[in-house]
């Protein structure tokens, strides 16, 4: 099938896209990378009388690492990201997450802004964003306001973006000296979208215990699950107590309340095992990774 008939606007800018939102209102879409976005066109899924294409808006691309944060413009590409050395030293999640995502087909168009504004519950991005505890910058032609990510994903492809709202900037805490991370997910094939998965991030101090933890799951509820419960059992602990045992009780910990959804990919009780076994993985490469050893 081909989309209905739409009015193309190509935005110059982040303000200008914001004033095309106002003027055209509920009928207008704002296009990024399009790989969700074109797909549902297509099939007639969904319609817009306008889309508002912001490839050409520079202000909402380039990728910014100070001593403090990251700052990624919404049509930076899922591609640029793993190939950020920036990013690599200073908050491998980034990477880790983006080459997870489709293939590089996928990835050379889609966009982080529109990951994180598409919100699929079963997609690294968002799961990234809430573990991490990212800002999310919006604007409208009425002014400019920032959400947390742990507010920002209201359910299933449904944010806390107003219908005249455009996502400019996700801003992300730098870590510091010996941090590690991992995403670990299951799917059916490589590339498709994870059946559970889990992005996990650790901070070691001096004394090689844990300091700092960030555990997040994904592909099991309407929106991504940051698992403080998780994070509280990891504080504290030596890396040397990091059994398989260890491991596999923090991963049933994760899981204690999570109530996935049952589809034709798996029930209800695989999918909340997989995420226990998925935490647990997690968790562990995330220490691996964090220590000097690694980084060397």
């Amino acid at each position: 099938m081909k989309p209905a008939p739409f009015s193309y606007h190509r935005a110059g800018d982040a303000a200008e896209a914001a004033s095309l939102l106002a003027e055209l209102g509920d009928d207008a879409k704002v296009l990024a990378g399009g790989q969700s976005l074109i797909p549902l066109l297509a099939l007639r899924l969904t319609r817009f009388d306008h889309l508002i294409d912001l490839n050409r808006a520079a202000d909402l691309s380039g990728i910014e690492v100070t001593s403090s944060e990251i700052r990624l413009g919404a049509t930076v590409r899922q591609t640029d990201v793993v190939r950020s050395s920036a990013l690599a030293d200073t908050l491998s999640l980034l990477p880790l997450a983006s080459q997870q995502v489709g293939h590089f087909q996928i990835r050379n168009r889609g966009t982080v802004g529109g990951s994180v504004a598409h919100a699929d519950p079963a997609a690294e991005y968002p799961a990234v964003a809430v573990a991490l505890d990212a800002a999310v910058d919006l604007l409208s032609a009425s002014g400019s306001r920032s959400v947390s990510a742990s507010d920002f994903f209201l359910s299933t492809f449904v944010t806390a973006i107003e219908p005249e709202e455009l996502l400019t900037t996700l801003r992300f805490p730098v870590w510091g000296e010996r941090s590690g991370f991992a995403v670990e997910e299951a799917a059916r094939r490589s590339g498709d979208f994870a059946i559970a998965g889990a992005v996990a991030g650790v901070q070691l101090g001096s004394d090689d215990r844990i300091s700092r933890a960030a555990i997040a799951l994904f592909g099991v509820g309407s929106t991504p699950v940051r698992i403080a419960a998780a994070e509280a059992g990891l504080i504290g602990q030596a890396r040397s107590e990091l059994t398989e045992s260890a491991l596999a009780e923090l991963g049933r910990l994760a899981v204690e309340g999570v109530d996935p959804p049952a589809d034709v990919h798996a029930s209800a009780r695989y999918r909340r095992h997989l995420a226990a076994v998925m935490v647990a993985r997690a968790v562990r490469h995330a220490v691996e990774s964090g220590t000097p050893e690694a980084r060397r």
